[in-house]
Order: structure tokens, then sequence, then C-alpha cells
């Protein structure tokens, strides 16, 4: 049977388990279009993908504070008219390996900055619920700013309370963003590439990989 060099696996989710671009693009262009704005090109916008949306709109110069509370309020409209799984796909071979985790007895938790409503709703469109102790994501009010190592430490937090050991977590992640929530908690990262990094993003993690299989190496022993 398989086992684990780490106690429990944190999950970033956007970028790291699912590709969510094909709904969360249009969805950023029609709430920037509503607001006045001229939206940037795409390429610009698959790195707002990851980081809080609340912190996407107001930090990139676009919003003011408040402005950028009404634009996450759109936003959310948007997605839960057209459905939180819509548009959503799973990277390849990431879905087995949370299914292989789960046989092998490792405990799992998500750390996403998305909204815990639309985590939950993601993995249960998905068929994933149950392979995970609990799932975290970011609170609902569009005025909260939930970092990084905020939704990391509610997951610790929660897998404690399931009686979980959490003295060896790692993260797998696909931004700075989920580099820098880490190192604020003193857990090792494990970057996947196949997310919306930039070059140099990764810098800091523990381990970088390419694709699942790599993942799988480092996360699973024989």
């Amino acid at each position: 049977m398989s086992s684990s060099p780490w106690s429990c696996v944190l999950w970033d989710v956007d970028g790291t388990v699912a590709d969510a671009s094909a709904g969360i693009l249009p969805r950023i262009t029609t709430v920037l279009t509503e607001l006045g704005r001229t939206p940037p090109a795409a390429d610009e916008l698959r790195h707002w993908i990851g980081p809080p949306m609340l912190e996407s709109f107001e930090v990139r110069g676009l919003l003011s504070p408040e402005e950028a509370v009404e634009a996450v309020r759109m936003y959310r409209e948007l997605a839960a008219r057209d459905g939180y799984a819509a548009s959503v796909r799973l990277y390849d071979g990431v879905a087995d390996l949370i299914r292989a985790l789960h046989e092998a007895g490792v405990p799992q938790a998500t750390a996403s900055t998305k909204p815990e409503n639309q985590v939950k709703a993601i993995l249960e469109h998905y068929g994933l619920t149950s392979c995970f102790t609990t799932i975290v994501g970011a609170r609902s009010e569009a005025t909260v700013l939930d970092t990084k190592a905020d939704v990391m430490r509610r997951a610790l937090d929660r897998l404690t309370e399931a009686g979980v050991d959490v003295s060896r977590p790692v993260l797998v992640g696909d931004r700075h963003h989920d580099v820098e929530g880490g190192a604020a908690l003193g857990v090792p990262v494990v970057f996947a590439l196949w997310g919306f990094s930039s070059p140099g993003e990764e810098d800091g993690a523990t381990a970088v990989v390419d694709d699942a299989g790599q993942l799988r190496e480092l996360l699973l022993t024989a």
C-alpha cells in the first residue's frame, strides 16, 4: 500500500486542481466593461486567477477600493448565475492523484482563496468531495480579503479539529501567493507549473513539478 512523506496535503484550487479560466475571464471582462473600464488583454487577465478577486480588482489600478468591492459583488452574481462548476475542467491526472491519496489514507484539505461555496460546488460536481477531510476557501463577504495564509491557517485548524496530524503538511499551489502563504506558516510548497504563474513565481518553493505524474512521486511512495 502507498504511503506519503507528508502527514496531510493542502490543495490550492484555481490553477492547481481546476482550470476555471473559461468562465472567470469573460466574467471579469463583463464586470470591468459595466463599470466603464477597458478590460486588459486575455493574456494579462490570466494572471488575475489565483489571488483573491478583491485584490485583483483593487491593486491593479483599475478600480477604487469601493469600486473593487462592487466589482466582486457583480462578479460573484455572474458566477452564481452561470453555475460555479460551469466551464471548469480538472487538470490531467490531478483528480486521480487526489483519489489515490485518499485511498492511501492521506488526509487532504483545500486551502483556496476562491469562495468556499464555489470550491465545494466544483468538487461536488467532479465527485471529489469525499476525498477531503475538510474543504476550506475564502469567506463569502465581498469586503473581506482572505490571504493564502488565512485560508491555510483555517485548513490546518479544521484538520486538527478532525484529529489529523498536521506536523508535516505540504501545500500544492501555482502562484507566488501560495509560496508566500506557505512561508508565513512554515509549510513547504510544491509548485505546479501547469497553472497561471509567470516565470519566477516558483522561487522559494520546496519543489517544482511539470505534471501530475511528477507530483505523485513527491506525495506518494510505494
